[in-house]
């Protein structure tokens, strides 16, 4: 049986948070709940762990948990995932990419409210992406 491990982050938008998991091969396989559900373990199990936002098991791999990502009193989701997991695929080098992603969704959500528009955007070789905005006065 593995061991759930929470994470914490920074993560406060559940709608980046959402695209951000769908940018890295979760679209339409990402479950949003208002009250936090019971996750499942690799063998069906249902464990004492909770989250809001899943990635059920059948999603990540044959002998894979559930992924959650649990709200916390300040806001912040705490992703849970287990550590045959975290060593299998779903690693810091994944939440990094999952946080670079959330941070590319919220700076897009932001630009118009904020009266900019996006100028120019490109990926760099190193996966850097690179956003020029402007607001004409």
């Amino acid at each position: 049986m593995s061991h759930f491990t929470a994470i914490k982050t920074e993560l406060r938008d559940v709608n980046a948070l959402v695209m951000a998991l769908e940018d890295l091969g979760f679209k339409d396989k990402v479950e949003i709940h208002a009250e936090a559900q019971r996750l499942y373990g690799f063998e069906g199990d249902l464990r004492q762990e909770t989250a809001e936002v899943v990635i059920r098991r059948q999603h990540l791999g044959a002998a894979s948990n559930d992924i959650g990502f649990k709200q916390q009193d300040d806001g912040t989701y705490e992703a849970v995932i287990s550590s045959y997991d975290r060593a299998y695929k779903y690693s810091q080098q994944w939440l990094n990419k999952l946080t670079q992603r959330y941070g590319y969704h919220q700076l897009m959500a932001t630009v118009p409210e904020q009266g900019f528009t996006v100028e120019e955007e490109e990926t760099l070789e190193d996966g850097t992406i690179r956003v020029l905005v402007a607001r004409w006065v």
